[in-house]
């Protein structure tokens, strides 16, 4: 009984259906929001989808700023220039609408402008996050409109520190959003790409928390069921952008992957990270990449666990099956087998194999892995996706 003693911490209210972004201004006023600053990124400013929340925002007479200086991969500089913004227009909470990258600069947008530190005192370490004022964090709403990170429903934002290339996590319980709206109409429009990249994403976060060490009843459950989701309805989306139902399935596994991931992550996220911050890669898509290798590598920590997971998920041969399985959703969803295929011309030698490698094995993600990743080890798997050797 020893080993049975936990902490459990689960995340917030949650809209969660079709058209019910038409509550933004009801949101809003139950979280006091007054003068919120709208964050998006510079490809979703531009399209209908945000002009129509907008019109939300003008009809209920909320007045608002706009900020999308954001990169797929968000930098300090975003994160600098966001606060100049919110600062400039007395803003008094932020709406985070978009991918894991506008939800996360948002959310690092409300809690960062207060601060009198720099953000990366607030790295999630140790309690690194007790550092933070409190009472100067400003309230969130998110807006989802992809189905990958669930950021929304996380305690947590991803920035890369352009000095060091380097991801950062910075954690605070504040971060979570006050309130979620997951309206699935928002993501009809997500181009194939993006809808495999951020549903291999959510896949990656339910399939490694399931598998990270550690007794956590409840975040498993949720993963596996979020997996199940995936496997059903991410070809179905992928292949039917307009399909309503995957879309919806695909959003809720999103938000289960990033409330079960509290449990951890592993080895796939701490190989991805490095390749993201160094080559400015999609991390969904890294995430997909870099999967069945380090399945593999974990393979007799986790074999009776993907066994029961497979048989869950209807999967037929235990461990191999699943395996199987995963290498031909990747295939359906037109991901690339290896690394090469990912990032065009890369030529990656010694010295950025090792950079990659130390920066793995200290990534936050790497200690949630099943089995250690030492830098032997990560220098293995990255040469195994590099080759496309499984």
């Amino acid at each position: 009984m020893s080993k049975l003693i936990s902490k459990w911490n689960y995340p917030t209210t949650v809209r969660f259906g079709a058209g019910r972004i038409k509550e933004l201004p009801e949101v809003l006023a139950a979280t006091g929001i007054k003068r919120p600053l709208f964050v998006t990124d510079p490809g979703l400013a531009k399209l209908p989808v945000v002009a129509s929340t907008l019109k939300i925002l003008d009809d209920a007479k909320v007045p608002y700023g706009v900020f999308s200086e954001v990169r797929p991969n968000p930098v300090e500089s975003n994160l600098t220039a966001g606060i100049a913004v919110f600062k400039k227009g007395k803003h008094d909470g932020v709406i985070a609408f978009g991918g894991g990258s506008a939800l996360d600069l948002g959310k690092l947008i409300a809690f960062q402008a207060g601060q009198v530190r720099p953000v990366w005192d607030f790295e999630d370490v140790d309690d690194w996050w007790t550092r933070a004022n409190s009472d100067a964090i400003a309230p969130i709403i998110a807006v989802p409109t992809t189905a990958g990170t669930g950021s929304e429903v996380g305690r947590a934002g991803v920035i890369t520190n352009e000095a060091t290339h380097t991801k950062k996590v910075i954690f605070h319980p504040k971060l979570l959003p006050a309130i979620v709206i997951a309206d699935p109409e928002l993501s009809v429009g997500m181009p194939g790409f993006i809808t495999a990249g951020t549903g291999m994403d959510a896949l990656a976060h339910c399939l490694e928390a399931y598998c990270a060490p550690g007794y956590h009843p409840m975040a498993d459950g949720i993963a596996v069921e979020g997996v199940r989701l995936v496997f059903e309805n991410l070809p179905k989306a992928y292949a039917n952008g307009k399909d309503l139902v995957a879309r919806a399935h695909m959003m809720s596994a999103a938000a289960m992957g990033a409330t079960a991931f509290q449990k951890g992550l592993g080895a796939i996220h701490s190989l991805s990270h490095p390749v993201g911050a160094l080559y400015d890669t999609h991390h969904g898509m890294t995430n997909a990449v870099f999967m069945p290798y380090v399945l593999a590598f974990n393979r007799d920590s986790i074999e009776e666990r993907i066994g029961r997971l497979a048989a869950y998920c209807g999967v037929k041969g235990g461990f191999d099956g699943f395996a199987k399985a995963i290498i031909k959703l990747r295939k359906e969803l037109k991901v690339p087998h290896a690394l090469p295929g990912l990032i065009k011309g890369l030529d990656m030698d010694k010295k950025r194999k090792a950079l990659i490698a130390d920066m793995a094995v200290v990534d936050p993600t790497a200690g949630g892995n099943p089995v250690k990743l030492t830098k032997k080890a990560a220098l293995t798997l990255l040469e195994n996706a590099i080759a496309g050797t499984v």
